[in-house]
């Protein structure tokens, strides 16, 4: 069985939010990723409304640190009542 491609940390890194779309969600979410990845831009970030302007999708890309920060990224994103999804 071969082990799973190992990330390179710093890297740039990818995320993608699903969010309902309420009034600051995206704010909100773009604040708990600054949390862990001060360094992001407005260039680092774009939002898309769903076609029936229910959710919101939020792609990020930040400067990865390593696996611990991640996972504590995925976990405060998810504790956010409107964040249905992050991937």
């Amino acid at each position: 069985m071969m082990d799973e491609p190992k990330i390179e940390f710093p890297c740039r890194y990818p995320i993608k939010v699903i969010a309902v779309a309420d009034d600051g969600a995206a704010r909100r979410v773009v604040e708990i990723v600054r949390n862990h990845a001060p360094e992001l831009t407005p260039d680092d970030v774009t939002t898309r409304q769903s076609s029936g302007e229910k959710f919101l999708a939020v792609r990020l890309t930040l400067m990865a640190q390593g696996e611990e920060q991640l996972r504590a990224l995925y976990a405060e994103l998810m504790s956010d009542a409107s964040v249905r999804m992050v991937f």
